[in-house]
């Protein structure tokens, strides 16, 4: 049932203890950095983990200023791998490791891994981008140190990735939910069935917030338990979290991070149960500690104990970032409010998009939504009757009446990589 026993149903006052241990060796790393040395940060700040809210908050905009070496702690000789960020705009955020970092994110991985089931027996299929992007490398080496045959299949390509599947027995599947979607059309396409045609057991989901209605449909489509993990490029990538057999919340693994939920407004923590901005600090990484880093990700801490017996607490799904969140018409809304109707709707298939633009001087939210192939039959009441329906539900739940546009399966373009849901327009939003 447990990999490493001892360590996750460690009792809260041992977790605590170990945690306070932990951090004040991380702020003795972590001054080593010139950032965090002009903080003038010291161990002995520490008495308890509480004392942590003595410390600044750490930003992405700290990152980005201080690129590239400015967080780091060790010389570079000591360095054997960076991951970073697209860095589309301005400098990308970039993560150093070095040996004692890859092998301890490799034993969270694989952790993790057991806790969903996972076992040496298996055979993992990583439909994921390798290179810079974490959850590639990740997994690959969590997955081997669990003791998995592994098949670094990388992102797309669908044919050879349901061929992969059935060659080689996989059992084991890691992606990004989005696309899993428009692998089950594939699947389709071919006349094959995954729930009979191939040995599929397992799926792990993550790296792009998800619902729970989207998490259901994928694992009714595919015949599989599907389970949430959660991780960032700054706290070392896939890892942090990850759902237990049990699939009541992702356990937060204590021993490596020392995790805060606090108001993003008033920087103030929450109370279990209340939404609220997750910040993190590392608390057994060597090359590039972070103190209190703003994820910017929105979740809860999950109150009370779990059934499997883990003693790490236990955060909600990812319900979307705090700075995802759109204003249009004087209402605050997120994307997967939108996500999680559309999901719920039997008729909608995988994908949709959503784009804000100015038309008569007036700001409006076009909804685009992929409807299953036998809607488009000729029947024009039935897709009108089924506009409206959607229309109805996404007023009632962000109080903004969309334009709702049904299309046909697979019109909406494909990204890479996680999907991408909203296109601002709004000459607002650039800023003019």
């Amino acid at each position: 049932m447990y990999l490493h026993k001892e360590v996750e149903t460690l009792n809260s006052d041992g977790l605590k203890k170990l945690q306070a241990v932990r951090l004040r060796e991380t702020i003795a790393h972590a001054i080593r950095s010139p950032f965090y040395k002009s903080r003038r940060l010291s161990p002995d700040m520490i008495k308890t983990v509480d004392d942590i809210r003595k410390i600044p908050l750490t930003t992405k905009q700290d990152l980005r200023d201080n690129f590239p070496y400015g967080f780091l702690t060790v010389p570079k000789e000591e360095v054997v791998r960076l991951h970073s960020s697209s860095g589309t705009t301005g400098n990308p955020t970039v993560v150093f490791h070095n040996r004692h970092d890859l092998d301890s994110w490799a034993q969270l991985v694989a952790r993790s891994l057991f806790s969903t089931g996972v076992r040496p027996s298996d055979v993992f299929q990583n439909i994921c981008g390798y290179g810079l992007f974490t959850g590639g490398l990740g997994f690959q080496y969590g997955a081997e140190h669990l003791g998995c045959l592994t098949i670094p299949a990388g992102a797309g390509n669908s044919l050879r990735q349901i061929k992969l599947m059935r060659d080689y027995g996989t059992t084991v599947v890691h992606a990004i939910p989005s696309y899993l979607g428009r692998l089950r059309d594939v699947f389709a396409e071919e006349k094959l069935d995954p729930r009979t045609d191939t040995s599929l057991r397992i799926f792990v989901i993550g790296a792009e917030p998800h619902t729970e209605e989207q998490r259901r449909r994928i694992e009714e489509m595919y015949g599989v338990k599907a389970f949430n993990s959660y991780g960032l490029t700054e706290m070392n990538g896939p890892g942090v979290a990850f759902e237990c057999a049990g699939q009541t919340g992702m356990h937060l693994w204590e021993d490596a991070y020392l995790a805060e939920i606090i108001n993003p407004d008033t920087l103030e923590p929450v109370p279990d149960g209340e939404l609220g901005e997750l910040v993190l600090t590392t608390l057994d990484r060597q090359a590039m500690p972070l103190i209190r880093y703003r994820t910017r990700d929105l979740t809860r801490f999950i109150p009370g104990a779990c059934p499997c017996g883990r003693t790490h607490r236990r955060i909600d799904r990812i319900t979307g970032r705090s700075d995802d969140m759109f204003i249009i018409k004087g209402c605050n809304v997120f994307p997967m409010q939108i996500e999680g109707i559309l999901l719920r709707i039997p008729e909608v298939g995988s994908d949709y998009r959503i784009t804000l633009e100015e038309l008569d001087d007036n700001d409006e939210m076009l909804v685009e939504v992929e409807v299953k192939p036998d809607w488009f039959t000729g029947d024009i009441t039935r897709l009108d009757r089924l506009t409206r329906e959607i229309t109805r539900q996404i007023r009632d739940e962000v109080l903004v009446k969309p334009i709702v546009k049904l299309v046909e399966t697979g019109s909406i373009p494909k990204s890479e990589g996680k999907a991408v849901r909203v296109f601002d327009k709004r000459p607002s939003s650039k800023g003019i």
